[in-house]
């Protein structure tokens, strides 16, 4: 069931609620804006879309909006609608840099008809006690997840406007964990980073420096760039 923040998000895009959950062939299009433009808002795992907006990039242009938890607020209920029993906030806050942990699983950015939004946004979670079905080891249920603040949207189309929002100074010839300090990032996510920039055809792998992998950009980018 869609949570008040996905409902939210649809509605940050396209005002018009006619313009949402839109039937289209054999799927249901979160939203439609002005221009045609297909608005897929995933708060799950990106993966779960991976074959959907790859067909439909076939035929129409398709905005993907995943939200991103740059601030949250925990409030705790004693039942679903009870009363509240404790607020806070997490001390846990993504980055632009955690969607690299979606996109190693995604695959279709970038793509010529696609735009990637990633929403850094402020949210409230509501947890509640878990069922009794639920395991042993669940502590809670979420309840709802809502949108309190949208801080940033950066808009992706190409992987040079992704390297760009890392803001990475690298020398010509580096590993991930060069690439985890300047991104500031953890090393087992720059390896993600460096293995989804490698699928999308921007870094190439040149060498090795003891155990690590050396990678630098992509010929045609030299290129570009020393022109």
């Amino acid at each position: 069931m869609p949570t008040s923040l996905h409902q939210q998000l649809c509605s940050h895009y396209v005002g018009d609620s006619d313009r949402h959950e839109v039937r289209l062939g054999n799927y249901r299009i979160d939203a439609i804006d002005g221009r045609g433009r297909l608005i897929e808002v995933q708060c799950a795992s990106l993966s779960a879309i991976r074959d959907k907006i790859r067909r439909l990039l076939q035929e129409h242009r398709v905005i993907v909006v995943k939200p991103i938890a740059a601030r949250r607020k925990i409030t705790r209920l004693d039942a679903a609608g009870g009363t509240q029993l404790s607020s806070r906030y997490s001390p846990r806050r993504q980055k632009l840099s955690d969607v690299f942990d979606e996109l190693v699983h995604f695959g279709v950015f970038p793509h010529p008809r696609l735009q990637l939004d990633i929403v850094l946004t402020e949210q409230e979670e509501i947890r509640i006690p878990p069922g009794k079905r639920a395991s042993w080891r669940k502590k809670y249920s979420v309840e709802d997840r809502l949108l309190v603040d949208v801080q940033q949207t950066v808009s992706l189309k190409t992987p040079t406007d992704l390297w760009r929002q890392l803001d990475a100074e690298l020398p010509k010839v580096f590993t991930t964990l060069e690439l985890s300090e300047a991104g500031q990032m953890p090393r087992w996510l720059a390896r993600k980073a460096a293995f989804c920039f490698r699928r999308m055809g921007f870094l190439t792998v040149c060498g090795k420096r003891g155990n690590a992998v050396e990678y630098r950009l992509a010929r045609a980018l030299r290129r570009r760039a020393a022109s």
